[in-house]
């Protein structure tokens, strides 16, 4: 239909004729009977024929006659056609509104139809109709005339608000963004059918995530009938407005809306004053459209509505100032009903939930955060958008140039610039009814800036003409109907403009205003609005012109205090009790008039709940009333701190449910934020009220301090980061910025909407930080182009975050021009922003102006990354790294490729280019490969996962010889395909001018590699080729080697997998013979196969090559074996040949031996873990006879294996075989293979399964065997008889000199073998748990042994009768003995009864100790023992016995009461020694009572651990009896007044006096040291740790000074008690020593001697010639003392011991040490641990060492540096070190590799020291290896080292000498 034609003026033919076609659509769903009675209406001859009454009429038959009945009254005449339609309209059911209102308009209403329904017609039949059929036409009627009353209302509505528009209104004008919209699941689509909307098929919904993000209003109210839809803006965007023009184009019949629907425009805050609960009909005629009609005529108009509820539209405006919350249904509920009154949120509620109107349209409107409560009920949302710059400045030249005066105009173009050019006036802009105030505000700093050039009107004309201007915008209603959505498109052109005559203007003449006169805050921006609209009130205008020459900022606002006053507390109210509409009564009338005439005020028609129209009133927008809000909360102390508090809160962005619902847009607290910055301080002292300044200035620190605690929060979102970062801004407190920034490196600000304004607070805050720069994450927000503008004003960024933003090419080509701007930028991620190459390309031609940027990375569509270098980089002189270029994923094709390769050529230096992931076919690979000379490429290209061919390699092969620049091209052409083009900087520097080819996994074939030959050219600096896993076979490795005499500089080749079969072995051994370069060629066929070719350049110094051939984890048939043999004899340089880990049967090996005399220059041949039989070992070891050069043979089954050649014949070999099972006839062919062989040094056995019968058939045939060092039969499961057995070789070997047995858990056999004659034999077993029969054997086999022995017992269960019977077999053997018997219950009284009876047992013992838990006996041979008896004839029943000992092994005192008949027994005794016992008072006794006896006694010893007083003077008076004791040890005792005064008169007799750790008074040690004045004979004095004072310390100095015999001397840590301020003592008692140059021994420790004790020292030291231990530990000797040190110690030629711990040397000493101590050659200990020697002083070290032959002792614990592998290598030249201390250093593999080859070099060492380093796992298994051959070794601790507790326990189990426990 066109709905512009009026229908009366259509003819009822030409409409029929026009819709006969859907009309036969709708007659063909009909009834028969229907039919049958339209037909009827038709005359006889041109009525249906007679098959009307066939029961079921075919289709065509009905259509037919249905054609012919509507083609008849098509040509009637116009009464019977009309009479026609009315008839079908009342019959008919299902017909469209829009068809059925035109049809009746266009027929009429007529008697006539219902005459013609009550008379006969046709056939004398009548029909009668229904009584709803008959009331069918007057509902329709009453139903088009309410919506004529609709119409005529927004009619109304639309003049009343388009007065004043500066722009016409136009939906396609409109813009909307569109949002997803979460609807429902359990909601039906209710959308109403095609059939049910007139025919009109409306859009599909679509996928809105997907749709457009911008499209007109117009488009996006295509199609919403029927649905539900929701429009989103802020206040002030105009959605009031939209929605009246809306409905204006309805009443039109325009828009999307058909005209006979019925529009319901309902305005929530006019819902808010309707309480009590309303039917739909009260709510329509009550409240919408007020009409005094019957109840008959609403009922129908009702009924029609619901009935065809999709005949109606629902525009529900403003839901975010709905004081209730709709109720949203979760799942569908029943219907309502409609006459029972609900509530008004109920009935709202209904619609939106289908349960009332149910396919109604409906069509709501609110702000952004209100939507959630809509979310599941919405079938569309959108978002209307912000005006752009160009729309701004539309509305700003309509606004001046609507004035019509040229000056307006001029000024338009100023106000535009203006605008455009302030961030705060341009962001409110975007906000239609904002950008009005802007315009207002503008209008009147321009005209300001012109009042000296006005000419005045008078006074009262300007005066009436204003008030006129008043009364105009009252009537008008101004923002009125709009609400705080209004103004958008209005402006009140009277209002403060003034006619033209009210001013002229000289625009020529006219200074134009500058951005810098526009505020620079939001909140100083609505205080000068706030003056703006102040200054359109007639009355202040007029004292205004004479006020502009005051130069008053605020002297409009005190002239209108009370009127702003009131204004602020009416703003504070609504703001407290959700208010923005008031009424008359809420407010002055003064003010109010006021408050109209300024235009702060908008006047809104108010419906109330009776239906009354009533005036109300609000303010012109929301920000306003918050504004003067604020002003309230910052001059009124009305409002508390508490209140300001609770108001004070940022806002989120982030839309939640559980965001309370307020009328307001949040601005109140950043308007606060604003007044609290000083340059308000001054209006707001004019606004405020009896506090004045102090009362303002301390709300403004409340302010400040409120915003200080929330920049200290670290739970705020980015939203409120962002918010925090406005309101700083506002106060213009750029320490409140700083404190923002300063617990937060990066602001991250995501998932949010970006306004440039928002940039412009950011940069307040971020450039607040200066140097210390700051990163900014944006992801994934949405930003306008305007915000990369105003980017560059945060000067002080080093990260920008900008992923996921939909920047898309020209976005990142906005940001990349900004980088120049960004000085401190390092870092910008730039994510998934839907860029493409072209923004890659144009990043990349930045490089060449732009020499920050370091790396652009670009993966495919995921991510963009750009990092820079910084200024201050270059400026500290740092070395700028080259940028590197990633553009990985790319779709790489020839154009793209020459592009990139064009731009790249441009670009300066470049460190790395990465095109990985991109596909590269041939013409693209040539592509890049031409331009590839022009790149400054620095290290490399890399394009892995590029889809490369085969065919392509030449291509990049070529590039080696055609680029001098490429060094190394690495391609992999299988998954994962790998490409890497290497530069000359993308290595170490080096003089070398060398070449790698790597060509790994590309499916070569020998085709193949004569193209790539051809490809290199000459190239004879290719130094390595990787031609792995390729398919060459045995035909491309006979072209690689012919190849090789081209390869003049090439160091290795790796040709593995490639399929080569066994012929490789002859061929790779004829090439390593026949190119001297070729040094190394290692084949393997493990789990993959090996052929590895090394290269060394040939030697021209004369030296022979030593060269290797490999072939592991392979199967060398014994043909292939002899064939490799034999090829090998023909090399001449030193060979070595590696089978290791393959499979060698005792053929293969025969043919070895058979070839192997012939292989002249075999040095070493290695087949570990290939021996897989004790046969195959035994045929091995018989080279030992086969070849003469042999020098070691080392075989393990399955483990390592080697045998050693000499140049020539060797003199002497070692065998080791372990781990076989060598039994019967094996260790039998052994024995004779051996005994035809060479002088072994060493046989080592261990591990073979002998079994004592085994090891006695070894020991029965070592005098056979010519073995010179020893033999090892360890692990052989020996018993107690295998000991005997072993043991027995004392006897029948004349060369054995010590035997070692233990059966414990480390079970241990070794026979030691010495090359002369009478030296000391030696027995010892251990952990064997013998018997008496064993001990009985044993004793008979040694007491036949020639020579002195020395019998070892430890842990073998011994008991104590045992023990007795064999001292007394020994005894009657009449040969001297040294025996030690260990067992841990020889202690206390057990230990003195066991002492006892071997006296009683043996007259011949000369010497007895219990140290500990053993015993010790010495005893005499028959010939010493009758030289005793010669001596002493009277004494022959008598016992020899000269020294007993029970020493430290818990005896009582008690205890020793049964010794006194044994010792009265031994007069010859000369020593005693009870030290370290619990003797107390009985010991002392004892030793009382049986010193008589003793008159040879010379030694007493009786020190203690414990202080006790008792027992030095019980024995005092004795030992004074006691004139042959010269040797006496009191250590540890308290010694008294008493027991000084009697021992200081023995003392001078005495030649050994030890009174350490004793404790006596100061007159008692005075008198001891007084005593030692005399004692000239002293040889050794102990008194460490005595208690010093000055006067002792000085009788010290003299005694020693006396005593010029003194030998040992031990003074240790006396010097503590001295202390540092004291050290003149020192010196003294230093000085004191001068004289004794007898002193074989001193000890100075602790004394902290320091320099100037050293240099005492030194000056005395010369004169010690026969020094021979000297101990200085802890005496602060500095690395300049050490060398003075040292430098006086060469004269000590005798030295034997240099103790030098816990002190300050340092290289500097080690340094000397290398120049001194290769003179001391007696030297056997060696000790400077904790001290602080570096590499250099190692290094020193290590060449001292060297010369030491003679040392056994070598500790270096702690000494600063784990760089010792020189010292750790010069051990090899000490063989006879025994102990070695390298803990606590952080030492590493190295050293311990190190050690593993010296430890078979010492021969005598038994320990070492390894705890707290970083020995890794790796080392200590060397380690482990190491010890096999080192049977002397006891323990080495590696404690605190880098071995996990299991893997130590597995080691522990292999290989118990590895200790790695802290004990």
């Amino acid at each position: 239909m066109d709905e512009g034609v009026d229908p009366e003026d259509e003819n009822v033919n030409y409409v029929l004729a026009q819709e006969s076609p859907e009309l036969l659509h709708i007659l063909r769903g009909q009834s028969p009977t229907v039919i049958m009675k339209l037909c009827q209406m038709m005359p006889s001859d041109a009525c249906w024929n007679g098959n009307l009454a066939s029961s079921s009429p075919s289709t065509a038959a009905v259509t037919e006659h249905i054609e012919a009945m509507l083609e008849y009254f098509r040509g009637a005449n116009n009464a019977d056609c009309r009479n026609f339609l009315q008839t079908l309209c009342l019959l008919c059911e299902d017909i469209p509104m829009h068809l059925e209102s035109r049809l009746m308009s266009v027929a009429g209403y007529e008697k006539s139809v219902c005459e013609h329904f009550t008379s006969s017609v046709t056939d004398g039949k009548s029909s009668s109709l229904p009584s709803d059929q008959l009331i069918k036409r007057p509902r329709i009627d009453y139903w088009m005339q309410f919506i004529g009353e609709v119409m005529h209302l927004l009619h109304r509505r639309w003049e009343r608000l388009s007065e004043h528009l500066m722009r016409q209104v136009q939906l396609e004008n409109v813009w909307v963004g569109l949002r997803t919209a979460n609807r429902g699941r359990d909601r039906p689509d209710q959308t109403p059918g095609s059939a049910n909307k007139g025919g009109k098929t409306p859009e599909s919904d679509g996928d809105y995530g997907s749709m457009d993000s911008r499209v007109t209003l117009e488009t996006f109210l295509q199609g919403f009938t029927g649905k539900v839809t929701v429009l989103l803006g802020p206040a002030g965007s105009g959605k009031t407005l939209l929605m009246s023009c809306l409905g204006q184009q309805w009443a039109h019949g325009l828009g999307p809306i058909p005209s006979s629907y019925l529009f319901v425009l309902l305005e929530f805050r006019q819902l808010n004053v309707l309480s009590r609960p309303l039917s739909l009909s009260e709510l329509l005629f009550q409240h919408y459209v007020p009409i005094n009609e019957s109840d008959h005529k609403k009922e129908a108009i009702v009924d029609y509505l619901l009935s065809n509820p999709e005949q109606s539209c629902w525009v529900l405006d403003g839901y975010d100032e709905f004081h209730s919350k709709l109720a949203k249904q979760e799942v569908q509920r029943e219907q309502l009903n409609p006459e029972k009154p609900l509530p008004v949120a109920d009935l709202i509620s209904g619609l939106l939930n289908r349960q009332l109107l149910p396919g109604c349209t409906v069509m709501v409107t609110c702000r952004l955060r209100d939507v959630l409560d809509l979310e599941g009920i919405s079938d569309k949302v959108g978002q209307l958008l912000g005006w752009d710059c160009y729309e701004i400045k539309e509305y700003v030249d309509n606004f001046f140039g609507d004035k019509g005066h040229s000056a307006k105009r001029a000024l338009g173009v100023q106000a535009a610039e203006l605008l455009l050019s302030s961030r705060h006036l341009l962001a409110m802009s975007s906000l239609p009814a904002l950008c009005n105030i802007c315009c207002i505000y503008l209008e009147h700093l321009l005209l300001e800036s012109t009042v000296p050039r006005r000419t005045q009107i008078p006074e009262e004309r300007g005066r009436e003409t204003r008030r006129k201007a008043g009364r105009k915008e009252i009537k008008g209603g101004g923002r009125g109907e709009e609400g705080s959505r209004g103004g958008s498109f209005v402006q009140r052109e009277d209002q403060g403009g003034g006619s033209e005559d009210m001013m002229t203007t000289n625009c020529r003449n006219q200074l134009p205003l500058t951005q810098a006169q526009i505020p620079s805050t939001l909140t100083q921006v609505y205080l000068s609005v706030l003056d703006s609209f102040l200054s359109r009130d007639p009355d202040t205008r007029g004292s205004n012109d004479e006020l502009n020459t005051m130069k008053l900022p605020h002297s409009i606002l005190s002239q209108h205090r009370s009127e702003l006053c009131e204004l602020s507390q009416l703003s504070w109210n609504g703001l407290e009790d959700s208010k923005i509409l008031f009424m008359e009564e809420d407010i002055s009338q003064e003010v109010l008039e006021f408050s109209i005439r300024t235009g702060l005020f908008s006047q809104v028609e108010l419906r109330l709940e009776d239906g009354m129209l009533v005036n109300s009133y609000c303010f012109t927008h929301l920000t306003l009333q918050e504004f003067l809000a604020a002003l309230r909360i910052m001059t009124s102390d009305d409002v508390s701190d508490t209140q300001l508090k609770k108001r004070f809160s940022l806002r989120t962005r982030w839309t939640t449910k559980a965001d309370q619902r307020t009328v307001f847009t949040d601005s109140l607290y950043l308007f606060v934020c604003g007044l609290a910055s000083p340059h308000c301080t001054a209006a707001l002292v004019q606004l405020g009220g009896t506090g004045g300044q102090n009362w303002v200035q301390k709300r403004q620190s409340l302010v400040l301090k409120l915003l200080k605690n929330l920049c200290h929060s670290n739970t705020l979102t980015g939203p409120k980061i962002l918010e925090l970062c406005h309101c700083v801004q506002e106060s213009q407190d750029h320490q409140l910025a700083q404190q923002v920034v300063g617990a937060r490196p990066t602001l991250e600000l995501r998932n949010i909407q970006l306004l440039p304004n928002d940039i412009q607070a950011l940069a307040f805050v971020v450039n607040s930080v200066r140097d210390s720069g700051i990163g900014l994450d944006f992801g994934a927000c949405t930003m306008e182009s305007e915000c990369l503008d105003v980017l560059p004003r945060c000067q002080y960024i080093h990260y920008l975050g900008l992923s996921d933003n939909e920047l898309k090419d020209d976005g990142i080509k906005h940001i990349a021009d900004i980088f120049t701007k960004l000085p401190r930028l390092a870092l910008v991620k730039l994510g998934r922003n839907h860029s493409s190459l072209k923004a890659v390309d144009y990043l990349i031609g930045k490089m060449s102006s732009f020499l920050n940027i370091q790396q652009v990375h670009a993966d495919g569509l995921k991510e963009l990354t750009v990092t820079f270098s910084q200024n201050s980089d270059l400026i500290s002189h740092k070395t700028k790294s080259e940028p590197t270029i990633c553009l990985l994923n790319q779709k790489w094709s020839k154009p793209n490729m020459q592009k990139l390769s064009e731009s790249l050529a441009c670009c300066p230096a470049l460190s790395v280019l990465d095109i990985s992931g991109g596909r590269l076919d041939v013409e693209t690979l040539r592509t890049l490969t031409r331009f590839l000379p022009k790149f400054n490429v620095t290290q490399k290209i890399v394009a892995n996962d590029s889809c490369l061919t085969v065919e392509g390699l030449p291509i990049l092969t070529a590039l080696l010889s055609a680029c001098p620049a490429v060094v190394e091209l690495h391609i992999r052409l299988q998954s994962p395909v790998q490409v890497s083009i290497v530069f000359s900087g993308g290595r170490e520097a080096t003089n070398e001018v060398s070449k790698l080819l790597c060509l790994s996994c590309c499916g070569l074939l020998p085709t193949h590699l004569a193209r790539v030959w051809r490809s290199l050219g000459s190239s004879p600096d290719l130094t390595l080729l990787d031609l792995s896993s390729n398919c060459l076979g045995n035909r491309g490795l006979r072209i690689l080697l012919d190849f090789l005499p081209r390869l003049r500089s090439i160091q290795e080749i790796n040709a593995s997998n490639n399929g080569t079969g066994v012929e490789r072995v002859g061929m790779l051994a004829v090439a390593l013979c026949s190119h001297n370069n070729l040094t190394d060629i290692h084949i393997s066929d493990g789990d993959e196969e090996q052929v590895i070719l090394k290269f060394c350049p040939d030697k021209r110094d004369g030296k022979q090559q030593k060269k290797m051939f490999r072939v592991n984890n392979s199967s060398l048939p014994p043909s292939d074996m002899t064939t490799l043999c034999r090829r090998l004899v023909q090399c001449r340089s030193h060979l070595e040949l590696d089978l290791s880990h393959s499979s060698l049967s005792d053929k293969a090996i025969e043919n070895l031996l058979k070839v192997l005399p012939k292989m002249t220059s075999l040095q070493r041949l290695n087949v570990s873990h290939s021996i897989a039989s004790t046969t195959g070992a035994l045929m091995l070891v018989r080279c030992l006879t086969v070849s003469q050069r042999v020098t070691s043979v080392e075989l393990r089954p399955q483990t390592a294996s080697f045998i050693q050649f000499d140049s020539v014949k060797a003199e002497q070999a070692s065998c080791r075989l372990t781990h076989c099972s060598l039994k019967g006839d094996n260790l039998q062919r052994l024995l004779e293979i051996l005994q035809q062989g060479p002088q072994l040094s060493v046989l080592d056995l261990s591990s073979n399964q002998l079994g004592d019968e085994g090891v006695k058939h070894v020991v029965d045939c070592l005098q056979g065997l010519k073995i010179t060092s020893y033999v090892n039969l360890s692990n052989n499961g020996l018993t107690q008889q295998g000991v005997m057995d072993v043991a027995n070789t004392l006897c029948t070997c004349n060369n054995v000199t010590a035997v070692e047995v233990s059966l414990g858990a480390e079970e241990r056999c070794l026979v030691w073998f010495t090359q002369y004659d009478g030296c000391v034999k030696t027995l010892s077993v251990r952990d064997s748990s013998l018997e008496r029969a064993h001990l009985v054997r044993l004793a008979e086999i040694v007491s036949i042994s020639p020579g002195p022995t020395k019998l070892e017992f430890k842990n073998n269960l011994l008991q104590s009768d045992w023990i007795e019977d064999f001292v007394t077999l020994l005894n009657r053997s009449q040969r001297g003995f040294s025996i030690s018997i260990e067992e841990r219950w020889i202690r206390s009284e057990e230990a003195v009864t066991l002492l006892c009876r071997c006296l009683d047992v043996s007259s011949n013992i000369h010497t007895i100790r219990v140290h500990h838990t053993t015993l010790h006996l010495s005893l005499m041979k028959s010939t010493e023992l009758a030289s005793h008896s010669d001596n002493s004839a009277d004494l022959t029943p008598l016992m020899v016995t000269e020294k007993i000992s029970l020493m430290d092994c818990a005896v009582d005192g008690y205890y020793l009461a049964s010794m006194k008949s044994i010792i009265s027994r031994c007069p010859l005794l000369t020593e005693l020694d009870f030290s370290h016992n619990n003797l107390g008072i009985e010991g002392a006794e004892f030793i009382c009572s049986v010193l008589p006896s003793l008159p040879n006694l010379t030694s007493l010893s009786i020190g203690s651990k414990e202080a006790s007083v008792t027992v030095v003077e019980k024995l005092s008076e004795a030992l004074l009896q006691a004139a042959a004791i010269q040797c006496l040890n009191l250590s540890g005792h308290v010694i008294s007044d008493t027991g000084a005064q009697i021992l200081s008169r023995m003392l001078p007799r005495l030649r050994s006096l030890n009174l350490s750790h004793c404790e006596w008074s100061a007159s008692a040690g005075l008198q001891l040291i007084k005593a030692l004045r005399e004692c000239v004979s002293l040889e050794g004095l102990c008194l460490d740790c005595w208690q010093l004072n000055e006067e002792s310390r000085t009788c010290l100095a003299q005694a020693l000074r006396k005593i010029n015999s003194i030998r040992r001397l031990k003074l240790n840590k006396i010097a503590t008690e001295i202390g540092p301020s004291q050290a003149n003592g020192v010196l003294d008692l230093l000085a004191a020593m001068e004289g004794l140059t007898q002193t074989q021994e001193i000890e100075l420790e602790g004394w902290r001697m320091a320099d100037r004790g050293i240099e005492e020292l030194a000056r005395v030291l010369p004169v010690w010639t026969e020094l021979r231990k000297i101990s200085l530990s802890k005496n602060l000797i500095s690395d300049q003392s050490g060398d003075m040190l040292l430098e006086a110690l060469h004269s000590c030629t005798h030295l034997e011991e240099l103790h030098l711990p816990s002190n300050s040397l340092g290289d500097l000493t080690a340094a000397r040490m290398a120049v001194v101590l290769p003179s001391l050659t007696h030297i056997t200990v060696l000790d400077i641990s904790e001290n602080r020697i570096r590499y250099e002083g190692s290094v020193s070290l290590s060449k001292a060492i060297m010369c030491m032959k003679n040392l056994t002792k070598i500790y270096l614990t702690s000494v600063g540096t784990p760089e010792l592998c020189p010292v750790a290598a010069s051990l090899a030249h000490c063989p006879l070190l025994q102990d070695v201390g390298l803990g606590w250093n952080n030492c590493g593999d190295n050293v311990a590799v190190e050690l593993v080859r010296v430890m078979p070099l010492c021969q005598r060492l038994t320990r070492i020291d390894l705890e707290s380093n970083a020995v890794s796992v790796s080392g200590a298994e060397a380690l482990a290896r190491a010890l096999e051959s080192c049977p002397a070794l006891q323990l080495i601790r590696l404690w605190r080292n880098k071995v996990s507790p299991s893997e130590a326990r597995r080691l522990s189990l292999r290989e118990r000498r590895l200790n790695f426990s802290s004990t």
